[in-house]
């Protein structure tokens, strides 16, 4: 027979758990990542941007070229075509809106700009014994690689008379991350994208540091008597 303290105590002790257990919570946390990785983004812009500096545009400067796109048919589309026109107007081209602007039309074509995987490893694979035994698979060395490949064709002729202005070409590139595992341990990176990551990542000796403010704010915009100029509030008054 249980003592009536007993029974009490039994009592104030699940009580006190229920109310206990009423006070706590539990928190989840959620994550989400983009429709594509970030390393084969940049993978394929890294053998994009291979494959552009193998093309020569110094042969344009001071002229007006047209970017025709119409068969460039691949993914990055945007950043090939920026890329091109970046690098056209950096060997001082100028970019026309039109072909009827233009002295010169470029013509961009893809022929792969697309990724590709392949895992690999050293080891001893699953065996499986009769009498439903199996010994698991033991990787002891691991190698997963990614790697992009940028095929893109170029081909330039005058806007006026269709004439083909050389032979134009087509540049490849590939881009590559090995990423190696020793008994599961790592990853110990190697290829172009690490190369990338490290050169294009981390700031160098006397580079200035230039942060945007934590806060927007705009002046309001006024005139002075100067017909055609416009001021802005804060600019030091010509003398």
């Amino acid at each position: 027979m249980i003592s009536v303290c007993r029974l009490r105590r039994e009592l104030l002790g699940t009580t006190a758990l229920l109310v206990l257990g009423s006070l706590l919570g539990c928190t989840s946390a959620r994550s989400s990542n983009t429709a594509r990785t970030a390393r084969e983004q940049l993978l394929l812009s890294n053998a994009v941007d291979q494959s552009l500096s193998k093309v020569d545009f110094s042969a344009f400067q001071g002229t007006n070229i047209y970017i025709e796109d119409k068969y460039l048919d691949c993914v990055d589309k945007g950043y090939i075509i920026g890329s091109l026109r970046h690098r056209a107007m950096v060997s001082g081209a100028r970019v026309a809106a039109k072909a009827e602007e233009a002295d010169v039309v470029l013509e961009l074509r893809s022929g792969a700009v697309g990724t590709d995987t392949a895992d690999s490893y050293l080891g001893i694979p699953e065996v499986v014994l009769p009498g439903m035994l199996t010994l698991p698979e033991v990787r002891l060395i691991t190698r997963n690689n990614q790697s992009a490949v940028a095929k893109l064709g170029i081909v330039a002729y005058d806007a006026k008379t269709k004439q083909l202005l050389g032979h134009g070409g087509v540049s490849s590139s590939q881009s590559k991350d090995n990423n190696w595992y020793v008994l599961g341990i790592g990853p110990y990176q190697n290829g172009q994208l690490k190369d990338e990551i490290q050169k294009t990542t981390i700031r160098q000796p006397g580079m200035a540091n230039q942060p945007l403010p934590s806060y927007v704010a705009f002046d309001t915009p006024t005139h002075d008597d100067t017909p055609g100029k416009l001021q802005l509030t804060g600019q030091e008054q010509a003398e």
